[in-house]
C-alpha cells in the first residue's frame, strides 16, 4: 500500500471517526432534557412560522439552546413541515425530541379565558385577576403601564381588547393573553373599516371604535344594533349631540351608584354626550365584531331618537315629538 493510499485512509478512518462522533452526540443530545429558565413555560407558535422561526420562538421562551440546533433537527427530521400552530407548554425534562413530537402532534396544553361583548377594561381585568391559571404579572401595572408594555404607550386602554374566548398554557402571562387580544381587535377593526361606507362621518378606525362601543352599550336586542348606530350617525352628521345615557354612567365611574338621575346628565366629564358634542375621547367598553360592523355600516334610517321599550327592544323616531309620546308611553308609563 503506497504511502498517498495509506494517508487517505487514515483521512477516510478520521472522518467517519468525525461523523460517528457527532452523531453520538447527537443521539445524546436528543435524548437531554432542555435547560429552561422556569418549571413551565409557554410557547406560542402563529400560523405560518417557519421552522427557524419555530426554533427561534423556542428559545425566546426561555429555552437554553442554540435555536440553529434545533432547527437543524426539525430539518434532518423531514418533520419540520408538519409542526402546528398554537399554545403549547414546556415543562422540565421536555427533550429536543419529545418537543417535536408535541408540536408535530398539535398536543397543546391550554386553558380559557372568555372575554364579553360590554365589559369594560376594569371588568375585564378583574376576570383576567381572578383566573388562577395565569401568572398575573399586570396586577401591580397600571393602564398606562400595561399599554406602554404592550407597545401602545399613550393608548388608552378601554376597548382595544377584542372580546373572545382565548385560550393559554397554564402559567402563561396576562401580559401575552391581552396582546394577543390587542392584536385581535386590531385585525377584526382594520377589516370592517375597509367595509365602511362612503359617505360615513366617521374620520378614523379609532371613532369606529368609539362609536362601536356605544351601540354595544345601547343595544338590548341585536336586530336593533344597525338602526341604533344608524341614530348615532345621523346626529353626528348634523352636529347634535349624541345624549346617550351610557358615556355619562362611564364618565361618573366607580362613583356610579347604578341610578342614573337628572343631575348626573348635567354633571360634565369628556364622557357626558349630553353636555359635550361629538364622540367621547375614548371607548367606553369592548364592542364586538357585529357593533363595529354596525358602526360603519349603520341601517338607513331616517330616526334621530329611540328609547327603550322595555322588553329588551328599542322604538325609533324621526322627531322630538314623536320622541316625547314615546318616552311617555314606555318609561313613564303612558298611553
Amino acid at each position: 500500500m503506497t504511502k498517498p493510499v495509506r494517508r487517505l485512509l487514515l483521512v477516510l478512518l478520521f472522518l467517519i471517526a468525525i461523523a460517528a462522533t457527532a452523531v453520538g452526540a447527537g443521539a445524546w443530545w436528543l435524548g437531554q432534557p432542555l435547560r429552561t429558565s422556569g418549571s413551565s413555560l409557554e410557547l406560542e407558535i402563529e400560523p405560518g412560522t417557519s421552522p427557524r422561526g419555530v426554533a427561534q420562538a423556542v428559545v425566546d421562551a426561555g429555552v437554553d439552546t442554540d435555536a440553529r440546533w434545533l432547527y437543524y433537527w426539525f430539518r434532518l427530521s423531514q418533520q419540520d413541515r408538519q409542526i402546528r400552530a398554537g399554545n403549547y407548554e414546556i415543562t422540565a425534562g421536555t427533550t429536543p425530541r419529545s418537543l417535536l413530537q408535541k408540536l408535530v402532534r398539535g398536543e397543546e396544553s391550554l386553558r380559557a379565558l372568555t372575554i364579553v361583548e360590554g365589559w369594560t377594561f376594569r371588568q375585564m381585568r378583574a376576570q383576567m385577576g381572578n383566573n388562577e391559571f395565569l401568572k398575573h404579572d399586570t396586577a401591580a401595572m397600571s393602564e398606562a403601564e400595561i399599554m406602554a408594555a404592550l407597545g401602545k404607550p399613550g393608548v388608552a386602554a378601554e376597548g382595544r381588547f377584542f372580546p373572545d374566548t382565548y385560550t393559554f398554557a397554564k402559567g402563561s402571562s396576562e401580559l401575552a393573553v391581552l396582546r394577543r387580544a390587542l392584536r385581535s381587535m386590531e385585525r377584526h377593526l382594520e377589516e370592517v373599516w375597509a367595509q365602511r361606507t362612503p359617505d360615513t362621518p366617521l374620520k378614523n378606525v379609532d371613532e369606529a371604535l368609539i362609536l362601536a362601543s356605544i351601540v354595544e352599550k345601547e343595544t338590548g336586542r341585536a336586530n336593533d344594533r344597525g338602526q341604533i348606530a344608524g341614530v348615532f350617525v345621523n346626529r353626528l352628521r348634523i352636529g347634535m349631540r349624541l345624549q346617550t345615557d351610557p358615556t355619562v354612567i362611564y364618565g361618573l365611574g366607580e362613583a356610579f351608584d347604578g341610578n342614573l338621575r337628572r343631575s348626573d346628565l348635567q354633571a360634565d366629564t369628556p364622557w357626558n354626550t349630553y353636555t359635550r358634542a361629538g364622540l367621547p375621547p375614548t371607548p367606553i367598553a369592548l364592542p364586538g365584531k357585529a357593533s363595529m360592523m354596525a358602526a360603519v355600516r349603520p341601517d338607513p334610517t331616517k330616526a334621530y331618537y329611540f328609547v327603550a321599550r322595555g322588553d329588551g327592544t328599542s322604538y325609533f323616531s324621526a322627531t322630538l315629538d314623536e320622541h316625547n309620546r314615546a318616552v311617555n308611553r314606555y318609561q313613564r308609563g303612558g298611553k
